[in-house]
């Protein structure tokens, strides 16, 4: 029987109380940890020593909580001779669903499911600057989830909403959507890889169910007045009918792995020099120009936007020929452009005012200065008169 989202709230919820009230450790792999705080020792060496013979983990150390949309934590790890020998790492970086607001918000629409699948599947076959998988499960009834990635703190650098980003840096981005994209374009064997994954409508679809993500999107606009250019903010019924239709509209566009949250908090500059992708919890099929104007917009300053973006759009198209994948011309790639810069938008004005049950997930000045910056390419780029 179809549980309504009401009752699947109701279900989780129970479950999350039941776990709180048993406080149960995690010594077997099978069982997801409910808490950082309940893994044990004997848990960790299942997850992370099954290629090192001999090795397990002796002691391990938590670093400070880190929580946003996600749960995240540093686990600092200690091993026996075999496991020193066999270099595994000192410390990982983890990223999990064990809070309730968490488990609801990431759970419901499955993005904890798309994000495991990416690391246990997507990611060994990608050729792309994104950080390694160590471990990854979902329990798709509790809607916990856990994934350990190698630990890259003080090895990049992660970009916030202040992070210049240069034309070189602009060209990086680009090119690793290209690639990303390009990789499956086209391409039977790899499009059977993501089958398991929601469409982007039916990630949409499942938000709005959820969260009543359009009431989310409408506050979030008129929240952002005072960085919204004036004639944009009088056309905001226009707005929200538009990007209901962009949204709507990538069922008809053709589809590959895209990453779908592409902001510049989700990127990182890699000790060579090239940026690279993080944060994967939203992959879905899709058009891949939603995460070409969703990069390009919320990356640069307006005044590189307005210099750089036509540059930049031609770059990709010809960095996704380069993959043997040209599904889209280079004037039919400027007309989605337009029209995608919608979508990434909604993902922020519902940040800035999120619905009910839903955590803050950003700083008000990081939703604010995206918001200012995707509006007024979607003004200058006149993106309601483009449909």
């Amino acid at each position: 029987m179809h549980m309504t989202t009401a009752q699947r709230f109701e279900q989780v919820k129970e479950i999350r109380r039941r776990e709180l009230e048993r406080q149960p450790v995690a010594r077997d792999i099978k069982d997801l940890p409910v808490s950082y705080e309940l893994i044990s020792d004997e848990w960790l060496t299942q997850a992370l020593c099954t290629k090192a013979p001999g090795a397990r983990v002796v002691s391990h150390t938590l670093d400070k909580a880190d929580e946003g949309t996600s749960n995240r934590r540093r686990i600092f790890l200690k091993y026996n001779e075999a496991g020193d020998r066999a270099g595994l790492p000192a410390s990982v970086f983890c990223k999990a669903t064990q809070g309730l607001e968490s488990r609801l918000v990431l759970g419901l629409n499955r993005s904890t499911e798309g994000e495991t699948i990416f690391y246990n599947q997507i990611r060994p076959v990608l050729d792309i600057e994104a950080p390694i998988g160590l471990f990854a499960n979902v329990d798709t009834e509790t809607l916990n989830s856990i994934l350990i990635m190698k630990d890259m703190g003080g090895q990049v650098q992660f970009c916030d909403h202040k992070t210049p980003i240069s034309l070189e840096r602009a060209r990086s981005q680009v090119e690793l959507l290209a690639k990303l994209h390009g990789s499956f374009y086209g391409k039977p064997e790899r499009q059977k890889l993501l089958q398991p994954y929601l469409s982007l409508k039916e990630w949409c679809d499942l938000t709005e169910e959820a969260f009543i993500w359009s009431d989310a999107r409408m506050r979030g606009f008129q929240a952002g007045e005072a960085v919204i250019p004036p004639r944009l903010f009088r056309r905001a019924d226009e707005v929200e009918s538009a990007t209901r239709r962009v949204l709507d509209g990538h069922t008809q566009l053709p589809t590959t792995l895209i990453h779908s949250d592409v902001h510049l908090k989700n990127w990182y500059v890699a000790a060579n020099g090239r940026m690279g992708l993080s944060d994967w919890q939203i992959c879905v099929k899709g058009c891949g120009v939603r995460d070409l104007a969703y990069a390009v917009s919320t990356s640069l300053t307006i005044e590189n936007r307005r210099a750089w973006e036509m540059d930049l759009i031609k770059h990709y198209v010809e960095c996704v020929a380069a993959e043997d994948a040209t599904p889209l011309s280079f004037d039919q790639t400027v007309l989605l452009y337009r029209q995608q810069l919608l979508g990434g938008l909604a993902m922020w004005t519902s940040t800035l005012t999120p619905a009910p049950g839903s955590p803050d997930m950003q700083p008000a000045e990081t939703s604010l200065e995206f918001i200012k910056r995707m509006t007024h390419a979607i003004d200058d780029l006149d993106a309601l008169g483009s449909f």
